[in-house]
């Protein structure tokens, strides 16, 4: 059975909205904005069914968008909890203590990075370069909000926030 994903009529504006900004022959440079577009639909995450008929939309060989989607770490290729922990782990948030704040993540969510809880509440990943190099060590929580300067006790309190 060959599965089919259809990428909805919302998704398929915001997409072409994009499309308009660059020159016909150009269709590739909305490949990042039209994979998170498509992974927004699909509740946070591309199956590659879901890359593969972004590839169509655009017009573009099925490995380009592949290789966007594995390289960047805004992407999800499975399915993720309700609260995405993405912690930096380079050099600086490294040097400032992430190792000690992944540990705590690890302990108070009961994962590994890369893992979800098996209430779909939390994913936990390690991610590269955040840009708060200042503030270190840091994580971004679903993709929006920086909590930077992690302590321990800072990440038992942002878990307790967000399990409300």
């Amino acid at each position: 059975m060959v599965e089919l994903f259809e990428i909805s009529a919302d998704s398929k504006q915001q997409i072409d909205h994009w499309l308009k900004k660059y020159p016909a022959d150009k269709r590739q440079s909305a490949l990042i904005p039209a994979l998170l577009i498509v992974q927004e639909q699909n509740q946070g995450w591309l199956p590659n069914v879901a890359i593969e008929a972004v590839a169509d939309y655009l017009e573009l060989p099925p490995i380009v968008a592949f290789e966007a989607a594995t390289f960047y770490d805004l992407y999800n290729l499975k399915p993720i909890g309700k609260h995405k922990i993405s912690l930096c782990t380079n050099v600086a948030c490294m040097l400032r203590g992430s190792d000690e704040i992944l540990k705590c993540f690890e302990k108070r969510l009961g994962i590994k990075a890369g893992e979800t809880t098996a209430d779909g509440q939390f994913t936990l990943k390690k991610v590269e370069c955040m840009a708060a190099c200042t503030n270190a060590p840091m994580c971004q929580v679903d993709d929006k909000k920086y909590h930077e300067n992690l302590t321990p006790e800072k990440v038992t309190a942002l878990i307790d926030e967000l399990m409300g």
